[in-house]
């Protein structure tokens, strides 16, 4: 068999966007003359993947933003800077728990209602930032900013339909994210820090344009929806993501709801989390290497710049500076991998991404000179952003074309879990020393 794994994979997933991708003149002769002189308004074609882009990635700007304004804004609301720093917690709680839930919206509902569900909760989420005087409003306002924001994202990754452009939305990823802090600074400044908390809302500006091309995933019919599955999901992400900020406390909330959920998923087999998704060693492989790589990028994100200092003697401004370029970079060559991916195995791909990570970890723990510092940064986020790509892609062509959201939002969540994780790691190991 000369086709490769990695092509496989890209094909079956490009499969379950078949009608988004189907060319109008194709179509049109598929069903006749007589079907093409009835059709009304124009036949939906591929979406451009810099739509799909623009739909996903403000999200991690927008995630990223207060990371350098928290003092200004806990001067605002009138609480201290720790306080302040949950905003940052509902922010990524809301994520994890808004991917799967939004992903089975679009598998249930069609592609049409989970757009415009998240596009409504992004702009609700906004105005709330916006407007509101106290911190628990704005809590609300920035979970429910997240939920909308996820749930674009978990679109554009369905509709993304094969590794290259998968890393071209994965990159944009990397390089909003990269840019976050200093945007939301500058905006800050010039402004307030309500508009820094604002930039992920121009993903709206996408949904019209998405929703004009793209028809599938179409809605999948389906029996009774699984509340007590998707509450169990959502309580073990919770307990996950809260784990860093309340180990105890989490840690049983996070085991009682992996055991029932493990319990509900024997029970009924096909519900919420598929049974046989989840036994795939295809998609295990890929959200576990996902969750692993993220950990470890965003454990780098956050040590770099106290061991550029503490190491290289570097100042503050000098350390940014460099992680800038260096998560630019990185992002941008992820795409590389992302475009090659369909002539390479996926053995050959695991190896690449297993292979730079584990080398940017083990430069972090030993090197001493501030440019190695950056290449471990460099490393860390280009194998993250590229196991986003490629690895989505993976886990998406284990499932059968109804589940494939479901297998899409499920590994959103494992990526963005290494998220939540990696922080905790960074100040354990580096930030408290």
């Amino acid at each position: 068999m000369t086709t490769t794994a990695a092509g496989q994979a890209t094909a079956e997933a490009t499969t379950a966007t078949t009608q988004a991708t189907t060319p109008a003149t194709d179509r049109a002769a598929a069903e006749g003359p007589a079907a093409a002189r009835t059709r009304v308004g124009p036949v939906p074609g591929p979406v451009p993947v810099l739509w799909l882009a623009l739909l996903a990635t403000p999200m991690a700007a927008g995630a990223n933003a207060p990371v350098l304004i928290l003092p200004d804004m806990a001067r605002s609301l009138g609480v201290s800077a720790s306080t302040v720093g949950w905003l940052v917690a509902a922010y990524a709680w809301a994520m994890a728990v808004a991917t799967p839930l939004l992903a089975g919206l679009l598998r249930r509902r069609g592609l049409r209602t989970a757009l415009r569900s998240a596009g409504i909760l992004l702009v609700v989420g906004t105005l709330l930032v916006a407007a509101s005087p106290w911190l628990p409003l704005t809590l609300a306002g920035r979970a429910t900013q997240a939920a909308g924001g996820a749930g674009l994202a978990a679109v554009a990754m369905s509709l993304a339909g094969s590794a290259r452009r998968m890393g071209v939305i994965s990159a944009g990823f990397g390089i909003l994210g990269a840019c976050g802090p200093l945007l939301g600074a500058q905006l800050s400044q010039a402004v307030s820090w309500r508009l820094s908390l604002s930039v992920s809302v121009i993903a709206i500006l996408a949904v019209p344009a998405v929703s004009r091309y793209a028809t599938a995933p179409p809605a999948t019919p389906q029996g009774r929806f699984d509340a007590r599955g998707a509450a169990l999901l959502a309580a073990l992400a919770t307990g996950l993501v809260l784990l860093p900020h309340a180990p105890a406390v989490a840690l049983g909330v996070a085991v009682l709801a992996a055991t029932l959920l493990t319990l509900h998923v024997r029970r009924r087999p096909d519900g919420f989390v598929p049974a046989a998704l989840i036994r795939k060693p295809l998609f295990l492989g890929s959200v576990l290497l996902a969750l692993v790589l993220s950990g470890s990028y965003f454990t780098l994100l956050f040590s770099v710049p106290r061991l550029l200092a503490d190491r290289a003697g570097w100042d503050a401004a000098t350390a940014g500076t460099g992680q800038l370029v260096a998560l630019l970079t990185g992002s941008a060559l992820s795409w590389l991998l992302a475009a090659a991916s369909a002539r390479m195995s996926r053995a050959a791909v695991r190896s690449v991404l297993v292979g730079v990570g584990a080398l940017a970890a083990a430069t972090a723990v030993f090197a001493s000179s501030g440019p190695l510092l950056l290449a471990a940064t460099l490393g860390g986020v280009f194998a993250a952003t590229g196991s986003n790509a490629v690895l989505s892609m993976h886990a998406a062509s284990s499932a059968p074309d109804p589940q494939r959201p479901t297998a899409i939002g499920l590994f959103a969540l494992c990526y963005q879990l290494g998220g939540a994780f990696g922080p905790a790691l960074a100040t354990t190991l580096v930030l408290a020393a």
